[in-house]
């Protein structure tokens, strides 16, 4: 702890004085992120450094495993910053973002999930569709690859339970959402982008379009039901 407190008053004493003018702006101006980040709680995975996000430019929401609960009337952290983030904030880009070596996907691709910690059970049974998925499609992985498919298929899985949310269904009926899949690969340095088109992961490359999960669409069926209503 005592190196972590130094580090706050050297943000005390160098950095926040150097960035005055930009923290007096959000101050007075409120924050504007221009997306948000679901991710991993692991400590190895700083979200706002893969970005190189200035403070104020990326709403982050981290949990074990990445999980997103289907919506239910029952409140919860992610469901709350969800819908903050989306209905308060007016975020219009959400990425679901994954990673190697993740410690609540081996804990779900074991047999048995973890004894003595119920809460954590529970908690990873929000991605027991991937682990079902990869246990039916390829039985005979061994572990390493066993986990690595399970955490690919667990930001599919978590993709399809955010669109369960009220205010990202209605965001995306009119057009004004897209949604993000990303796995990042910690010993290689490389963030992976799910291509809604092919169902695959692709590496992220300047030179090459964004893979994107679910592009922001025209709100033509919206339209087409509203027009029918009215006739």
């Amino acid at each position: 702890m005592n190196e972590l407190i130094g580090r706050v008053f050297s943000f005390e004493k160098t950095v926040f004085p150097d960035s005055r003018e930009l923290f007096g702006k959000l101050v007075s101006e409120g924050q504007s992120p221009k997306a948000l980040m679901i991710s991993c709680a692991d400590s190895r995975i700083v979200p706002e450094q893969i970005m190189q996000a200035q403070p104020g430019e990326l709403f982050v929401c981290r949990n074990a495993g990445n999980m997103v609960p289907p919506f239910a009337t029952m409140n919860g952290g992610v469901t709350s910053t969800v819908e903050y983030a989306v209905m308060a904030l007016g975020v219009r880009d959400i990425i679901v973002c994954g990673h190697s070596d993740c410690g609540a996907m081996k804990a779900l691709s074991a047999p048995d999930l973890p004894e003595g910690m119920p809460n954590v059970a529970a908690w990873l049974l929000h991605g027991a569709a991937a682990k079902s998925v990869v246990s039916s499609i390829s039985p005979d992985l061994d572990m390493n690859d066993r986990v690595r498919a399970v955490s690919l298929q667990n930001v599919i899985v978590q993709i399809d339970h955010l669109r369960t949310h009220p205010s990202v269904a209605t965001a995306i009926a009119r057009g004004e959402m897209a949604l993000h899949g990303w796995f990042v690969d910690i010993s290689a340095g490389v963030v992976l982008g799910l291509d809604g088109e092919s169902g695959e992961f692709v590496p992220l490359r300047e030179d090459k379009p964004l893979p994107v999960a679910l592009p922001a669409r025209s709100r033509q069926v919206l339209d087409a039901y509203t027009a029918e209503a009215a006739e």
